[in-house]
C-alpha cells in the first residue's frame, strides 16, 4: 500500500514586504523619536488643512479643525464602516464572508487604535 504525501509548500525567494512602506514607516518613527513635545502629542498637532477627500471626490476636509476633533470623526466613520460590514457579513457566504469578516475586524482594530489614542489623551490633560 502507498502512502500519499502531499507536494512540500513551494517556497518563495521573493519577499513579501513592501520596501516602499517600510521606509515610510521608518521616516515616521524617525520624526517621531526626534520630536519633542511638551503636553499631549495631539494638542502639539496642527488642525487641518483644506484638501479633497479623494481623487475627483466632490467632498473636501474644512481646514482648521483640531485633532481631537478630525479623530473623533474618523472614530465615528469606522463606526459605521463597522456596523455596515457586520450587516453584510450576515448576508454573504463562501470566500466572501471571510473577506467581509476580516475587513470587519480591520476596521474594528483601526477604531480601537483612534479611541485609544482619544482615551489616553483625555485622560492625560485630567
Amino acid at each position: 500500500m502507498k502512502k500519499i504525501v502531499p507536494d512540500p509548500p513551494v517556497s518563495h525567494s521573493v519577499s513579501r514586504r513592501n520596501s516602499d512602506h517600510d521606509l515610510a514607516n521608518e521616516v515616521i518613527r524617525h520624526a517621531l523619536a526626534n520630536t519633542r513635545v511638551n503636553g499631549s502629542l495631539i494638542a502639539a498637532l496642527h488642525p487641518t488643512a483644506a484638501g479633497p477627500a479623494g481623487t475627483d471626490s466632490p467632498f473636501s476636509v474644512r481646514p482648521g479643525i483640531s485633532a481631537e476633533e478630525a479623530l473623533l470623526h474618523v472614530s465615528m466613520l469606522l463606526k459605521a464602516a463597522e456596523e455596515v460590514s457586520d450587516e453584510i457579513t450576515e448576508r454573504a457566504s463562501g470566500i466572501e464572508r471571510g473577506l467581509i469578516w476580516s475587513l470587519v475586524h480591520s476596521v474594528e482594530m483601526a477604531r480601537g487604535v483612534v479611541d485609544a489614542l482619544l482615551d489616553g489623551n483625555r485622560h492625560a490633560s485630567s
